[in-house]
Parts: C-alpha cells; structure tokens; sequence
C-alpha cells in the first residue's frame, strides 16, 4: 500500500534526512540561544535607565542585529560562503549550514530576548539593586529568572524558523528534508517524496512547539 502511495521515496533516504533535519535545528537551536541571550541582554542592558547604558554600544548592536534580520536567509547562506568554507572546511552538507543557520536567528531571537528582559517589573530589579546586589547577580538571579517563560516560548519561535530555513539551506545542498524535496522530489517531479518530506517538516515543527509549550508552562510560575 505504502509502495502504491510513494513510489519514489526511498525511505533510508528519507530516514537520513530526518536525521539531518533534527541535527540542523537542535545545534542551531543552542548556539541561537546562547548568541541570541548574549545579544538580547547587551541591547537591554546598555539601553537608556538601565545598568550598562552606553548609547555608542546600544547603538552598534542594534543595527548589527537590524542588518542581519533584514537579510534573507537565502542570501546570507550564500554572503557566508567563504566564512563558512573557512570555519568549516566545506559549503556543502549539515555542518556547512549550521554557521548561516545561527548567524541568520540569533539576532531574530535577540529582539525577542530584549523584549522579554523589558517585561520584567523595574521594581524587583531596583529592589536587588537597593540590597547591593552586582551587575552578575541582578542578571542571572533576576533578569533571566523573571524572563524565562517569554524567553522559553521566544526559543520555540525561532526553533519553528529555523526548521524552515534548514529546508531552504537544502535547495543549495545542505542536507536534510529540503534537500531531499528539491534535488530527489522537485527536480526529478517526484511529488510523492515532496509531500511525504513536507509532511515530516510539519510533524518536526508540531515536535518542537508541544516540548517548548511543556517547558514554557513548567517554568511558569504566576
């Protein structure tokens, strides 16, 4: 019956491809966060009224992260080329697209980091600076505390963007389920392996946001 259905797909291909697709988005997920916080508090922090202000710095990191958001993906993947080749050693393959992939979302969930960091209630962070409470304490005992819930859910966000743009880094070669939909499925008119790759990217997506909303809901507290 399944033969009938798809008789393209060559499901080791398929299961390969799968693979590289929850590869891709996992480490892209990580490094996204980790640059993404790093970014998100240096835009918060060096803002006006708050504890680093220093308007040269603010004003730098927000139009580093307004000019990467503003370039799309496809775009950047190929700008990034010769870093990528560089880092790497190669631009082909999941590796390849794992600079791009993070370079690409992090300043996207930046913005999002800043705007949860701003939801945080002034009088609680003025409360620990009033009991003398360092710059490191302020952040890692209130900011990111407080935050976490709208800092969990902005992760899922940009994890769901990011499947997205891991099919798109497949058109040029990176591996993974857009790969195997464009090179095997659209360019051979295999319309059996595109559908079957799409509906493996929507079950990733609906993997991704029901443990974020898990982890967004555990975490909150309120």
């Amino acid at each position: 019956m399944f033969n009938e259905l798809f008789p393209n797909v060559q499901m080791d291909h398929l299961w390969t491809a799968t693979y590289e697709t929850f590869y891709m988005t996992i480490i892209s997920v990580v490094g996204t966060f980790i640059f993404g916080i790093l970014l998100g508090l240096l835009l918060y922090l060096t803002a006006r009224g708050n504890l680093w202000q220093n308007s040269i710095v603010n004003s730098i990191t927000a139009t580093v992260v307004n000019v990467f958001r503003a370039i799309p993906f496809i775009i950047l993947i190929l700008l990034l080329f010769p870093f990528t080749d560089f880092l790497v050693g190669t631009i082909r393959g999941p590796e390849a697209a794992l600079p791009a992939l993070i370079i690409g979302a992090a300043p996207f969930y930046a913005r999002l980091v800043e705007i949860a960091l701003k939801e945080v209630d002034k009088g609680v962070v003025e409360a620990a600076q009033a009991m003398g409470a360092k710059a490191h304490t302020i952040i890692f005992k209130v900011l990111l505390p407080e935050s976490m819930p709208a800092l969990i859910s902005g992760i899922t966000v940009t994890a769901i963007a990011l499947i997205s743009y891991t099919a798109m880094a497949g058109v040029i070669g990176a591996g993974g389920l857009g790969d195997l939909a464009y090179m095997q499925g659209f360019q051979r008119r295999n319309f059996d392996v595109v559908f079957l790759c799409t509906v493996f990217i929507v079950v990733i997506v609906f993997i991704f946001q029901f443990i974020g909303d898990w982890f967004s809901r555990k975490i909150d507290h309120r």
